[in-house]
């Protein structure tokens, strides 16, 4: 299996203090334990040439993870198009954090994404809804982040395919934290925790999820659907009179 890991890669260049909780950026704290569990990975940010999502990257790449936040309109529509189209035939898409409001995303949500929040240092608790879930394997009832930014609903996205955890913040908002869909033959995971000046990527059940998420978003050896005209029948048709 090979992940890709992108990145917006800004805060990380305009804010010293997530500088300091991230020295390697956000795609590389996640590639570095992605790494130590013996995945195959790769990073790409916004300002690389195709954002370093070029045709080469993702026909290799089996599970892409996304972080963006105060760029996303400046990824290229003809980028977005080639994750979409590569999501589609199977490749496995996990958007992290403030991705909900991320092109790919919202493309294939078909809404808004939109959703309240509040930055001020308070706790979050993510609930298990699904213990049974592959994802949730290796979690207690709860994952507690002494601090961390407030999303609170409604939460414009589709009823989730699974709802696997929910969030209880310390201001008394709620959220649908951990969702998963079926587009095409692939599979997309959101995954809410993972503000940029809070070190929540170095919590090791939150990297548990992310690292459960990857197995389960990994492609199957199956075929696309074949679409459109049919003119070879299984069957022989037999010829019938006029009306």
């Amino acid at each position: 299996m090979h992940v890709t890991i992108w990145n917006e890669n800004r805060h990380e260049k305009k804010n010293p203090e997530v500088g300091k909780v991230y020295p390697e950026g956000i795609h590389g704290a996640l590639e570095q334990f992605l790494q130590a569990e013996g995945r195959t990975t790769g990073t790409a940010v916004l300002d690389e040439p195709e954002h370093g999502l070029t045709e080469d990257v993702l026909n290799k790449t089996d599970v892409l993870l996304w972080w963006g936040h105060i760029a996303h309109d400046e990824v290229s529509d003809h980028i977005v198009e080639r994750v979409h189209e590569r999501v589609l035939e199977g490749m496995g898409l996990i958007v992290l954090h403030s991705g909900h409001f991320s092109k790919i995303f919202k493309k294939l949500m078909g809404t808004t994404c939109d959703l309240k929040w509040r930055e001020a240092n308070e706790t979050e608790r993510l609930w298990v809804l699904d213990p049974s879930h592959p994802i949730t394997e290796g979690i207690g009832e709860y994952i507690e982040l002494e601090r961390e930014e407030m999303y609170g609903e409604h939460f414009d996205i589709p009823a989730p395919d699974e709802l696997i955890m929910m969030s209880w913040f310390e201001g008394g908002e709620v959220f649908r934290s951990l969702c998963t869909y079926q587009r095409g033959n692939g599979k997309v995971v959101y995954f809410r925790p993972g503000h940029e000046t809070y070190p929540t990527y170095h919590h090791k059940d939150i990297q548990r999820v992310i690292q459960n998420a990857v197995s389960w978003a990994a492609p199957l050896n199956r075929p696309r659907p074949v679409y459109g005209n049919h003119d070879n029948p299984l069957e022989t048709i037999q010829p019938k009179g006029d009306l």
